[in-house]
């Protein structure tokens, strides 16, 4: 202890440097000569092999192809093909359904087109992140001109008119095919966009002749503990939020010439909520018919403002769903069609409405009064 107390510290420093450099070991060095060996490799690889891939098995194959043998889509791959349109053929819970070519002024379909599902034209269609919505095309066609019911003999004829639109379709399979099935062809047909079998129920409205529509959801004074469903268009809320609603609502299926509300008294009074939701659908070409629960509606002026087709209904035909007071009703109907030309009815796809309108329907030729469809009676 005295000799290591009286030996300077410049030699303990020394000895301690000699014994750690009798046990290090070169580790940086040795990494980094490894990293020279793989970048000299792969620079070896480079310069020596031409094939970078190392031989990997490939095999160079035509893009084309046959799956579900469509002779159509592989001849218009190879070269111009001219397609004549021609009910589609729309799979529907295993069944087939014809979807004729939408119905228009001249019932025709645009050289090339081919009706898609819902017998949707591809020029009235836009992609979106929400799926397929209505457009107008770029030769001018809207969907309401496409996709509506003719009616030129009854406006021909002059004499007066009854349209009939019923809502709430769609949500029931099997009670919306049966409603399809009841009614006359110039009834009017509004979907709901919730239903799970859309596709089905649309596609056999369609092929039966009728017009559809879509309803979409509007806030009305008492929401939420009165909510007309999923993506409500509320007020108060930015306009690309309730945009975006839309969009999706659009989206549930094609094939419409026009919307309705679903509730939304407190939306359509909104003329900051409800003007951009009109400007939509005038762009797009849409008509609106507004259901006429509301005196404070502003679609009527959003309507002229966008120039767009626009109706409005006089009677809620089964507000009180008894046989006797819905064909009280639809009498109403008939003393204001005669009165002053036309008149619009709604109806829900309740079971004794639809049956109600059905054998309405049947004795009202003999009456002088054209049944027609709400597009014939939307300015």
């Amino acid at each position: 202890m005295a000799n290591d107390l009286s030996t300077p510290l410049t030699g303990r420093k020394r000895r301690n440097q000699a014994r750690a450099g009798r046990f290090h070991f070169p580790l940086a060095r040795l990494l980094f000569a490894i990293i020279l060996l793989i970048i000299g490799g792969v620079a070896l690889r480079i310069v020596l092999v031409e094939d970078p891939d190392g031989g990997r098995p490939s095999q160079e194959v035509a893009i084309t192809t046959t799956r579900d043998n469509n002779t159509v889509a592989n001849a218009a791959a190879s070269r111009p093909a001219t397609i004549t349109a021609d009910p589609v053929q729309i799979p529907a819970g295993g069944a087939t359904v014809a979807v004729p070519a939408p119905q228009g002024g001249s019932e025709t379909l645009p050289p090339g087109q081919v009706p898609g599902r819902f017998g949707v034209l591809p020029d009235l269609s836009e992609e979106t992140s929400a799926g397929t919505i209505p457009r107008i095309s770029g030769t001018g066609l809207t969907p309401f001109a496409a996709y509506r019911r003719p009616a030129d003999a009854a406006l021909a004829a002059g004499g007066p008119m009854i349209a009939i639109v019923v809502t709430g379709l769609g949500i029931n399979e099997q009670g919306s095919l049966d409603a399809i099935d009841q009614l006359p062809d110039e009834v009017t047909l509004a979907f709901a966009p919730y239903g799970r079998s859309l596709e089905n129920t649309v596609a056999a409205a369609r092929t039966a002749g009728h017009e559809v529509m879509l309803e979409v959801p509007l806030e009305p004074f008492d929401y939420p503990q009165n909510d007309p469903g999923p993506h409500t268009m509320l007020t108060g809320e930015e306009p690309r939020a309730n945009l975006e609603k839309l969009f999706w609502l659009m989206a549930r299926f094609g094939g419409y010439f026009g919307v309705i509300n679903n509730m939304g008294a407190r939306f359509t009074a909104s003329a900051a909520d409800m003007a951009p939701i009109m400007e939509e659908f005038g762009a797009r070409g849409l008509g609106y018919l507004d259901d006429g629960s509301s005196n404070r509606s502003v679609a009527a002026q959003l309507a002229a403002t966008n120039r767009m087709p626009f109706g409005r209904a006089n009677a809620m035909v089964d507000a009180n769903p008894a046989r006797a007071s819905i064909l009280s009703a639809l009498a109403s109907l008939e003393t204001q069609a005669i009165q002053s030309g036309s008149a619009i009815g709604i109806v829900s796809a309740l079971p004794i409405s639809v049956q109600a309108v059905a054998e309405w329907a049947r004795e009202l030729d003999a009456k002088g009064i054209a049944l027609v469809p709400v597009s014939a009676l939307m300015k």
